[in-house]
This record gives structure tokens, sequence and C-alpha cells, in this order.
């Protein structure tokens, strides 16, 4: 079969593992933090080191690509070991009982190794999902996975709020879901990496040194990712806490910063698929980067919870499109051999940015106010897609480029 072209199987197992995927994306999102608050009352130093570990999982996603082409490894082994080591990592947290180190020892495994695996799986859509349908595709399953997120939180938040001793089984779940995602892997067709006896850990970081457009959007990516993380970051505190001026219920908490952004990602992310396939890229990333600063200042600087509804759901919309963007772009842009490193790049500065942002935002917030910080965060988003508009003009920035 040619290079690029539509395995079927592929994406029947890729929909087939959106359902534990889904349940999955939970534990970073709400419940990793809402199990130590409620069950262990940690300090604010391990709540923030929980949030950060997905994105040092990011940061070290370079090196497991180096370790795919040292090892000669297909990439759907390397996932399948990836997501057993996560799954082994939620085992010992649920049989932490009432030990709050054990509980993260586990978490710190399943948390980092839970996004170690993005670079791997941009390589396989590359390989098997073609140029003309690739976001297409990948949206259906986005969608499908969202939809699952939604369901198991509102199940598992019901089972927390029956009693804190259920605790072992979410994790269990989690568990579970891990080693189901391992076996859907190693069901699709094998995708491998040309072997390479010498491997620098570092050594990806040449396609940046070497393809200038990909310096660019990574630069520019930068940008804007410290701008939307230092914001991001300031959702929940800003209307939490009262110093801020918000008198809000747990109700309309959750309904703010849950159920808005994520109905309308789960409405708008099979649309955001399609243009990807359709639409000039630098284009499409303008766009998105531009609703993101838009519902920002909705967010921080309207006035009502009208602002707050429209600000998050319009940062819920962008966040599809993102969610597109930031997992395909690179199959635009690198050859095909080479789609898991430049990722690996991508992934590894996301990871460094992810890490930073919130030991930035939340001092920052305290000593100027969070609307300050939106509005650095707002400019640095503008910044960011100014730096791209020189290259709308370019006729041959949608071509895979050449190495």
């Amino acid at each position: 079969m040619p290079e690029g072209g539509y395995r079927k199987k592929t994406f029947q197992l890729e929909n087939l593992r959106a359902f534990p995927a889904g349940i999955v994306e939970t534990i970073g999102t709400t419940f990793s933090i809402l199990i130590a608050n409620r069950v262990f009352d940690a300090g604010s130093l391990a709540k923030a080191s929980l949030v950060a570990l997905p994105s040092l999982g990011l940061l070290l996603s370079l090196f497991v690509v180096q370790a795919v082409r040292r090892s000669g490894l297909s990439a759907n082994a390397m996932l399948a070991f990836i997501f057993v080591v996560s799954g082994l990592g939620f085992t010992i947290s649920s049989l932490a009982g009432d030990r709050f180190e054990i509980y993260l020892l586990g978490m710190v495994i399943a948390l980092v190794t839970m996004t170690l695996n993005v670079p791997l799986f941009s390589q396989i859509y590359r390989r098997h999902y073609p140029d003309k349908i690739r976001g297409k595709l990948f949206s259906i399953t986005a969608f499908m996975r969202k939809a699952y997120a939604i369901a198991s939180a509102f199940l598992f938040g019901w089972l927390l709020t029956k009693s804190l001793a259920y605790y072992p089984v979410l994790l269990a779940v989690y568990a579970i879901a891990s080693f189901m995602m391992a076996g859907c892997v190693m069901l699709m067709e094998k995708v491998t990496l040309s072997r390479s006896k010498r491997v620098k850990l570092f050594d990806a970081f040449r396609h940046a040194g070497q393809d200038e457009r990909f310096r660019k959007l990574l630069t520019s990516w930068m940008i804007l990712g410290l701008g939307n993380l230092l914001s991001f970051s300031l959702f929940v505190e800003y209307i939490t806490n009262k110093d801020y001026g918000f008198n809000l219920s747990e109700g309309q908490v959750s309904i703010i910063t849950t159920v808005i952004p994520e109905a309308c990602f789960f409405f708008c992310v099979l649309l955001w698929g399609r243009l990807f396939d359709r639409v000039d890229f630098y284009r499409l990333r303008c766009l998105i980067n531009l609703i993101f600063a838009l519902g920002i200042i909705f967010y921080f600087m309207g006035s009502g919870l009208w602002a707050l509804y429209i600000g998050i759901g319009l940062h819920g919309v962008a966040k599809a499109g993102g969610n597109v963007a930031w997992s395909l772009w690179v199959t635009k842009f690198a050859s095909a051999e080479n789609v898991a490193e430049y990722m690996s790049v991508h992934t590894f500065l996301t990871g460094c940015r992810g890490v930073i942002a919130p030991f930035i935002a939340f001092p920052l917030a305290a000593s100027i106010g969070p609307t300050w910080v939106a509005g650095i965060g707002a400019a640095l988003i503008f910044i960011a897609t100014a730096m791209l508009i020189p290259d709308l003009k370019s006729r041959d920035r949608d071509l895979p480029h050449p190495h």
C-alpha cells in the first residue's frame, strides 16, 4: 500500500481506543487533583506537581522517538509498552489506601507516561491516513473520545459524591483502560522508523536548525502557548478565589470550567477537522489564535456572568481547533520518515512551557492581578499571530518539506 494510504483497520481501532482514551483523559483534567484534595488533603506543591506531570511527559517524549530509532522497536510496540507502564502506575495508586506517598508515586508514573505517546501517534497518522482526509479522520475519533470523557466525568463524579472510598475503583478503571489502549495499538499495522546505531538525545532538534519554516512555527507556537497557558492556569482561580469578587456556587464553577468548554469542543471538533484538510494551515492557525485571544479578553476583562460564559465558550471552540492543529500540523511540514521527530521537538517545547507557565501565572496574579496576567497572555497570542502573517503569501507553505 502506498505511503499515506488509508488503513481502515487503524481508523476502526482508533475509534475503539477512543473509549478507554476518553476515560483516561479525565484523570488529568479533574480527578487526580480532586482525589488529592478530598481524599488526601494534599498540599499546594503536591497539587502543582500533579498538574505539571503530563507536561513533563510531553517534554520527555523527545527521547521516546530516539529510543525507538535506537532499539529498532516498532512505534506500536513502544506505544503498548508506554500504556502498560501507565496502567501499572494507576494500579499502584489504587492500592494506596490512606498513604498519599504511594498515591503520588503511582500518579507520577501514570501521568508522565500518559503523554509520552503523542509523537508516535503522529507518525502512525502520517503513515495510515491520507493527506486529504487526515483531519477529518482524526476529528471523528476526537469527537468520540470527548463524548466518552464527558460521560466518564459525570459517572466518576457521581461515584465519588456517593463515597470517597470508591477512589480505588476509579483508579482501577483507569488501569484497565490503559491496558485496553495497549491492545488496540498492537492490533494496528506496524509502523517502523529507520534504525540508527548512533542516536543523540537532542538529535531531533537538527530539524529546527535546518528547516526555517519549522523553526519559525515553533517560535510562534512557543509564544502562543505561553500566552494561552498563563491565562488557562488562572481560569479556575479567577472565579473561585473570593479576593477577585466572585461568589459562585460549586455548580456554577463546574458549568463554567467544564460543561461549557467541553460541550463547545464536542460540537466544533468535527468542523475543525474538515477545515484542517481544506484551509491553508497558516490561515487556520491565525483564526484559532484570534478566537483564543478573544476568549481570554471576554473571560477576564468582561463584566458579569455572560462574559464568563462567552469567554469560556470561545476557549472551548478554539481548543477544539487547537487540538486538531496541534496534533497533526507536523504531517503537513515533515517528510514521512521524520514526522515523529518533528512532533517530538514540538511536544518537548510544549512540555517546557506547560511545566513553567503555572509557576509564573500564580505569583504574577497575586502581585498584579489576574486581569493583567490575562492581558499579557492575550498580547503574546497577538504577537505569535503577527509572526505568521508574512507567510500567508508563501505559495508552497503547505507542501511536504523535502529532505
